[in-house]
């Protein structure tokens, strides 16, 4: 990527035009090396609209990712000094959070750690799909945590994970979240955040997990129709915009909690409170499962250990994978 895109783009960052010589005057570089810097962000996809005689604009003003702003508001949050204990990286790019975490993990970086990303290119979700995130639509992050116990142990944990980003929803004013088992929330019926959760090391111990962390702000149509699912954003949830700085505030004091909770009850702890706020409950669903077929029964809860209870023709069924959607959608 080139050196100035992200020095240019925040000076674009208020959605206002900037002419090219005031950019390269603020920068003490070259009216040559800002269009280079113009053409590498749209190289990545960032729409930047270019008017003779106006300058260059991005289409609608970004909040960028700021280390100060996300501490303040974990304090704001109210976290403890041991909450902040968590290493928090910035990136401007990457292609993906996770694999990101995945190689620092390889290379034998195991510090607890959250990467969080302004533009993320290549960002993955469940089964193979893609996470559509450009410049400011979205909240992306991951945040690499140590187990003492196995993999095996850590069933459930995608599920805490969804209770802490429901509870820092809540927060900052968005009661309507709600929990799809096992990995998204929805906000009537539509997806707002997904989670993506990737384990290393031995089934009985210790292990590592890789929690990313996608949430849609404000989708532009363009990427809403490369989705091939119902979604929503914040923008639409909300009667006020929210910073994104202030919400990964109060998501990383939360998940701080509830993984604290996690690692030391396991999600019987969580179950409870989960529940109420489960999206599908007692509701009849489909379940896909990842060999291609279907279950058609009735949700009737969400057991201790972090499975899908559900009543079929065959009788109660136990699922601890699968995708579901309501029955007749």
């Amino acid at each position: 990527m080139n050196e100035f895109t992200f020095t240019v783009l925040r000076l674009l960052a208020d959605g206002k035009f900037h002419s090219g010589e005031t950019i390269a005057q603020a920068l003490k570089v070259s009216r040559a090396t800002v269009w280079n810097a113009v053409q590498d962000a749209k190289n990545l996809g960032i729409d930047i609209f270019s008017v003779r005689g106006r300058g260059y604009k991005l289409p609608h003003a970004v909040t960028l990712l700021d280390k100060k702003t996300i501490m303040q508001a974990m304090s704001d949050a109210g976290a403890s000094n041991k909450s902040t204990m968590l290493a928090l990286e910035i990136h401007d790019h990457l292609e993906s959070s996770n694999t990101y975490l995945m190689k620092k993990l390889s290379a034998g970086q195991h510090t607890d750690r959250c990467v969080a990303v302004n533009l993320q290119t290549h960002g993955r979700g469940r089964r193979g799909r893609t996470w559509q995130a450009g410049l400011g639509v979205g909240l992306t992050f991951s945040i690499l945590k140590s187990f003492q116990c196995g993999a095996s142990a850590l069933s459930g944990l995608s599920l805490s994970v969804g209770l802490a980003l429901i509870r820092a929803l809540q927060q900052l004013g968005i009661t309507k979240a709600k929990l799809k088992w096992p990995n998204d929330i929805l906000i009537e019926g539509k997806k707002l955040a997904g989670i993506l959760i990737e384990l290393q090391g031995d089934m009985e111990g210790p292990s590592y997990a890789i929690i990313g962390v996608g949430l849609n702000l404000n989708l532009p149509k363009n990427i809403q129709q490369k989705i091939d699912q119902p979604t929503t954003d914040l923008a639409s949830a909300s009667t006020t915009p929210i910073n994104p700085n202030i919400l990964l505030g109060f998501i990383l004091k939360n998940l701080t909690d509830v993984l604290n909770t996690f690692e030391q009850q396991g999600f019987a702890a969580l179950h409870e409170e989960w529940t109420k706020h489960h999206a599908y409950h007692q509701q009849q669903v489909n379940i896909l499962h990842p060999n291609g077929n279907t279950t058609t029964g009735t949700v009737l809860n969400v057991c201790e250990e972090g499975n899908l209870c559900v009543s079929t023709h065959a009788g109660e069924q136990r699922f601890s994978s699968g995708e579901i959607s309501l029955r007749g959608s």
